[in-house]
């Protein structure tokens, strides 16, 4: 067997230190107070984008409902989230866990829960807990849906012959290898029967 060699490096390469980051780039509106990252529903938010859009950024807050929680606070939507001040941003954060109250039912995203029986809105870390919960309900019932969450299969009604393959099953299987799987079972079936 034949000893790999080491390739040597180029002593540019070896010396050459990683570049580094990038500084943020400070909008050409951005005031006094300007924050680069706001911290906001647990998550981080740029704080060069508008309000409308950067509320986007927290789980289970679209572009519609962040429209509306900008107007219930009373800040303009187009205004760069990180020029806000902290007593901003906590009204916008106030206005958050209070959503499902002031929006209308057909906008929220938890429509009559079934523990609660109420309208909710979900955002932040929540989406994941509720909906983790929600498949882990489905699976103790023995509901189609929770058993096919449990198999891996594909729950919403999808084909599953041609797409979403799992395991060994890589192609069709052709006539030519049906044929030649019945060949082998009978020969094998004869083996036997000669043992026997």
């Amino acid at each position: 067997m034949a000893e790999e060699t080491p390739t040597p490096k180029s002593p540019a390469a070896a010396e050459a230190p990683a570049p580094a980051p990038k500084a943020p780039v400070r909008p050409p509106d951005a005031k006094e107070n300007f924050r680069y990252i706001v911290r906001l529903a647990n998550t981080d938010i740029n704080g060069a984008r508008s309000v409308a859009y950067a509320l986007t950024a927290v789980n289970g807050v679209g572009v519609r409902v962040a429209e509306s929680v900008a107007d219930l606070a009373g800040v303009p939507r187009t205004e760069r989230i990180g020029n806000l001040t902290e007593q901003e941003t906590e009204k916008i954060e106030g206005i958050l866990s209070k959503i499902a109250e002031l929006l209308p039912p057909w906008m929220v995203n938890r429509q009559n829960d079934w523990e609660t029986g109420g309208d909710l809105h979900l955002y932040g870390s929540d989406v994941e807990l509720r909906l983790r919960d929600d498949i882990n309900r489905m699976k103790m019932i023995r509901c189609y849906r929770g058993i096919r969450h449990e198999q891996g299969q594909k729950v919403r009604g999808q084909r599953t012959r041609s797409n979403g393959r799992t395991g060994l099953t890589v192609g069709v299987v052709k006539k030519t290898a049906i044929a030649a799987a019945k060949a082998a079972k009978e020969e094998e079936g004869g083996k036997k029967e000669k043992k026997e």
